[in-house]
């Protein structure tokens, strides 16, 4: 998804066009020493800029929907849960096992076992034990408890249910349709942050910078044509903000 820096971001992109579009019509009398001020360069760090903010537009867009993706398999996680475990309960199966399917399920719904361990006092000081964490919910958590459920239920014969959804076949299907969406969100965010440490370069690397070239480019044109110039004061208040 598309953050407050990416608006920023081109805001910049856009006044270093802005800014180009002055140099420019300066004709011959723009004339900086330096080749990374001079138009060409300029218009070849603009171009760069605006491929760089475009991927990150694309990839946004697939980001978000690998997102919405994600979500909506999930939301069945919990569920489904509920049912086959109740399919289970109803099954004949011993006691034991469906105190192993409980475990499973408590993790999925992020409950504990066992109440909050109440505090004790250490050296005068109310502490409460350390517990392992009632709510290891992460969609991979989510995976991995789920999975095991199933596979607690694809072990029993008894597990036979009539309805398709509750099938093991079909919920295998069904984890690897969770696994499937978790990968894509990952590799689409990483395909995402590895596009903007690129713009954070071209735009903000020290001296290369888009920010930093425009910076120099504003005091070449007000050594060159004088602080109180028509020249400079046309782009003197072209700003630049630098995101981090």
């Amino acid at each position: 998804m598309a953050n407050l820096q990416d608006g920023g971001n081109a805001a910049n992109i856009a006044n270093f066009e802005n800014l180009i579009t002055y140099c420019s019509n300066l004709g011959a009398t723009y004339n900086p020493s330096r080749d990374a001020l001079k138009s060409p360069q300029l218009q070849t760090l603009l171009s760069e800029a605006q491929t760089v903010m475009a991927e990150i537009m694309a990839l946004i867009a697939v980001y978000d929907i690998a997102l919405e993706n994600r979500k909506k398999l999930f939301s069945n996680v919990r569920p489904l849960t509920n049912q086959v475990f109740n399919t289970l309960s109803i099954s004949g199966v011993d006691d034991a096992v469906l105190e192993g399917a409980k475990s499973f399920k408590r993790k999925i719904h992020g409950k504990r076992a066992s109440e909050k361990p109440e505090p004790i006092m250490i050296d005068g000081v109310a502490t409460v034990p350390k517990t392992n964490s009632s709510s290891q919910t992460s969609f991979n958590y989510l995976i991995e408890h789920f999975g095991a459920l199933v596979a607690v239920v694809a072990n029993h014969p008894e597990y036979n249910p009539n309805e398709e959804e509750l099938k093991v076949a079909n919920l295998t299907q069904y984890i690897n349709q969770l696994k499937q969406a978790n990968t894509s969100v990952i590799n689409s965010h990483v395909a995402l942050d590895l596009a903007r440490g690129k713009r954070q370069q071209v735009l903000y690397g020290e001296k290369t910078g888009l920010v930093d070239i425009a910076m120099d480019v504003k005091t070449y044109i007000k050594i060159a044509f004088g602080i109180n110039s028509l020249e400079y004061n046309k782009i003197k208040g072209i700003s630049f903000k630098r995101f981090v």
